[in-house]
């Protein structure tokens, strides 16, 4: 069955820079006023300064290898072109790379749980509205037609296992000032086992009704393997579909609120701090059904703070979930450093801002 994906929606909600984090590349590249500059992840150069990208033109470019790719022009393109290297997508017969595109697209849709109205939608709107003389309106060029059988919708099926022997006492939980309340609390330690989660620190994911959906897997240090992200989520999990806590935060939404975060280590930090009803997006994008997923926890007239990260990806989110939640909740947001994550602060910098 085909899927619907409006590419141009699909282009203009996500970043290049969003891409780059969901592949956990961010890490790799210095930034330079507008650019982000590093070694090319597509065809796994070492060139500290051949791969750059534009924040503002939402575009990169390689200088080396990738000049001589055919998928991309001129060695370089938009954030849908980046997605089409990264997963080796080929379409022989698709010269202008529209097949390879939608592909992309599709996966992008997927990751960051965007939505598309579908063609009839847009058409039914456009007659209503156009002159009884005017022509038809041709279909977008970005919107592919569809089966008009309705999908299934997407859902994170419960796990019918705990992993075990979670080691507690790993160096990097350590280094990052975590105590052992806190990662009894969260569950979260080190993998010793075999699986997915092998060798990485394993975060359960809970639904909103606290049940076990996934463990997601964060690389022990700053350099992970080659080929492989920061983090690492098992196949089949739709984290756009969860917000991180929020099983037990919203025990006191009601009456305080929430706090919206990026990341599982900035809500653990604001709860070692005190701060018991902080949730994570796992990510700098707010899907349509974590907005939802708020909006109910808080109620009507509900509170909500945004603690995103002060960098480019965390403030363009922030600006979006302030102008979507606005309409629906009380929301503020606090502002962070360009280079600050909630995990970054002290104490009384915790309780200042979000106690």
């Amino acid at each position: 069955m085909a899927t619907w994906v409006d590419i141009k929606k699909v282009r203009e909600s996500v970043s290049i820079e969003q891409i780059l984090e969901y592949y956990g590349l961010d890490e790799k590249f210095i930034r330079k006023g507008d650019q982000l500059i590093g070694p090319c992840p597509i065809h796994k150069g070492t060139n500290k300064s051949q791969f750059h990208v534009s924040l503002s033109k939402n575009a990169f470019r390689c200088f080396g290898d990738c000049t001589s790719d055919p998928r991309l022009h001129s060695g370089g393109g938009n954030a849908l072109s980046f997605v089409v290297a990264m997963e080796d997508i080929a379409e022989p017969d698709d010269p202008n790379q529209y097949k390879a595109a939608r592909k992309a697209a599709l996966l992008i849709q997927e990751w960051f749980g965007l939505t598309s109205e579908r063609t009839t939608r847009v058409h039914q709107h456009a007659v209503v509205h156009e002159a009884p003389t005017a022509p038809s309106p041709s279909p977008q060029p970005q919107a592919m037609p569809v089966a008009t059988e309705k999908e299934a919708p997407q859902v994170n099926v419960p796990l019918k296992f705990h992993l075990k022997n979670l080691d507690l006492n790993h160096p990097y939980l350590k280094e990052r000032g975590f105590t052992q309340d806190t990662l009894e609390y969260f569950g979260v330690g080190y993998h010793l086992g075999k699986g997915i989660m092998s060798g990485r620190i394993a975060i359960p994911i809970l639904n909103v009704d606290g049940q076990l959906v996934a463990y997601v897997g964060r690389w022990p240090g700053s350099q992970h393997p080659d080929g492989e992200g920061k983090y690492r989520n098992p196949l089949g999990y739709h984290k756009s579909l969860e917000l991180f806590n929020l099983h037990r935060a919203k025990a006191c939404a009601r009456e305080h609120g929430l706090v919206i975060v990026e990341g599982f280590f900035d809500v653990m930090r604001l709860f070692q701090y005190g701060v018991c009803h902080a949730v994570a997006l796992m990510g700098s994008t707010l899907s349509e059904a974590q907005e939802q997923l708020i909006v109910d926890a808080v109620g009507p007239g509900g509170r909500v703070t945004l603690g995103l990260d002060g960098d480019h990806s965390g403030q363009a989110c922030t600006q979006d979930a302030l102008v979507r939640l606005s309409q629906r909740v009380f929301v503020r947001a606090v502002k962070l450093g360009e280079h600050v994550q909630p995990d970054d602060l002290q104490e009384d910098e915790v309780r200042a801002l979000f106690g």
